[in-house]
């Protein structure tokens, strides 16, 4: 039977802001455990939440961002369940009018063009956070203390515990939930890559994935290929990198394919993928909606969103990331994969931009380089753009010494080596080591006469139709001029010179 993969994403982005999303505390990551956690994050009798203006104005700038619909009336709910770190025992979430609906992201894969459809986008708090494995002894009380199995409460015994962490409680989250519309791990990753770019391209979230910043849960099922009905899901929580998103749906996939080939059935379930096994386990059943109780929050009133706010936030919209794509395509001349590869950060492609501005009109030879040996390099390196050694500027002016003969593309990747290294500018590298490259006719004809002379074998052998003679004399040419000679010229003169 073949089977056809269905992934819907649901992705957690922490915003941006300086506080919480209903208190005043920071939200700066690296905090001592327990120090950034107010009287209204641990859900102290009396205390009230104030919602954070901040959210949902980066709320609004998601949606007209997606082209969503923005509820200009939303509510707050309270979502009802035990969690070690969850102080209040709810959290506060939105369920019935979310503040996005709709809305939608294209993504390429493989070169081909997709839209992924997008359901809602609410805010909420996240949770605190679990230690496991924090050593006890010497009857503390504080992150490390727990009940332990042996020595009572606190006491020396205690060595395995749970500490709870409530720094992060209450951080503004916005919820980013996607229609079941992927078939494909690749596809999956492709459109995560495309959130990730767009939430920090519009500055609502500094998308960094290690800090927690940018998470993923993958509702994945399979289902025989042509049925319309969706089989059973399994979400996999909390994914923090795009590597361990595509291995944990290709896992999950083939592990539910087989089950249902073994005649086995799928339980709906939460499941947690680990890197170190390349398997995914179950956590626990998977709850729905009903299991959370969920109701409107007593405590906060419903957000009215006036269009005067609507106008003004999307006045201070940048260019986004599609608009930029198409401009690249139509005014640059650009195909659609590289115009996606530069416009993966906004930092990348106002980088490749300043670098055409500077070059002149050849856009392709700029995007070559940026999206081939820069990125190569940062890669290499695990720097982003905004830490390249070498400038835009700089850059251009490499690329006009290729555009004017100076140097061929060997020649220029050489410099470039040296200009990363810190060896200055181009001009002032191909001066000190010598790699002007060689466009004198007379001098090259002479060397072109000597490799004839030499190797006189390989011209009796191209003029007898052996094309693959003509390679091996540019090859000796290009020796003779320690890889100097301008390729095209030579390539010329050597026909003309290999002509009856």
């Amino acid at each position: 039977m073949q089977w056809e993969i269905v992934i819907g994403l649901e992705v957690h982005t922490q915003l941006s802001t300086h506080s919480k999303i209903f208190s005043g505390s920071s939200i700066a990551y690296g905090a001592a455990p327990n120090t950034q956690a107010s009287a209204v994050d641990i859900a102290l009798p009396g205390v009230l939440p104030v919602l954070n203006r901040g959210a949902v104005e980066r709320a609004i700038k998601l949606g007209l961002a997606l082209g969503a619909n923005i509820n200009r009336h939303n509510v707050f709910d309270r979502k009802n369940y035990f969690y070690p770190d969850l102080p209040k025992g709810y959290q506060i979430s939105q369920l019935a009018k979310p503040i996005v609906e709709g809305g939608a992201l294209r993504i390429v894969v493989d070169g081909e063009e997709k839209t992924i459809h997008l359901t809602r986008a609410h805010l909420e708090e996240d949770a605190g956070k679990s230690i496991h494995g924090v050593g006890g002894g010497g009857g503390g009380y504080g992150i490390a203390a727990g009940y332990g199995v042996a020595g009572g409460y606190g006491s020396a015994a205690l060595h395995q515990m749970t500490g709870i962490d409530l720094n992060r409680a209450g951080t503004p989250l916005l919820e980013i939930v996607s229609e079941p519309e992927m078939r494909s791990a690749a596809e999956a990753v492709a459109y995560a890559r495309a959130l990730h770019a767009l939430v920090t391209w519009i500055g609502i979230c500094d998308g960094n994935m290690q800090e927690g910043s940018f998470r993923v849960d993958a509702n994945v099922s399979v289902r025989p290929q042509g049925s319309e009905q969706l089989g059973t899901r399994r979400e996999i929580k909390n994914l923090n990198s795009f590597r361990f998103l595509e291995q944990a749906i290709n896992y999950e996939a083939r592990w539910q394919i087989e089950t249902l080939q073994d005649g086995g059935r799928v339980v709906q379930a939460t499941v947690l993928f680990d890197p170190d096994s390349g398997e995914t386990r179950m956590m626990r059943s998977k709850e729905d909606a009903h299991d959370y109780r969920y109701f409107p929050d007593p405590d906060l009133l419903p957000v009215v969103i006036s269009e005067e706010w609507i106008t003004r936030v999307r006045a201070e919209m940048p260019e986004l990331p599609e608009a930029r794509r198409q401009r690249f395509v139509t005014e640059l001349g650009l195909s659609v994969y590289d115009a996606s590869l530069l416009t993966a950060s906004q930092a990348i492609a106002a980088y490749f931009e300043d670098v055409v501005n500077a070059l002149g009109n050849d856009s392709k030879l700029a995007a070559n380089w940026v999206s081939g040996e820069l990125s190569a390099t940062l890669n290499r390196n695990d720097l982003d753009i905004a830490d390249s050694h070498i400038s835009a500027a700089q850059l251009a002016g490499l690329l006009t010494r290729v555009q004017d003969g100076t140097l061929s593309g060997k020649l220029a990747k050489q410099v470039f080596e040296a200009m990363w290294a810190g060896e200055g500018d181009a001009d002032a590298i191909i001066e000190a080591r010598g790699l002007k490259q060689m466009s004198d006719s007379g001098e090259l004809g002479k060397i072109i006469d000597e490799v004839m002379a030499a190797n006189s074998k390989s011209v009796e052998e191209y003029r007898a139709g052996k094309e693959k003679a003509f390679n091996a004399l540019i090859g000796q040419i290009m020796r003779a001029t320690k890889g100097k000679a301008n390729p095209q010229q030579v390539n010329d003169l050597l026909k003309a010179k290999l002509a009856p």
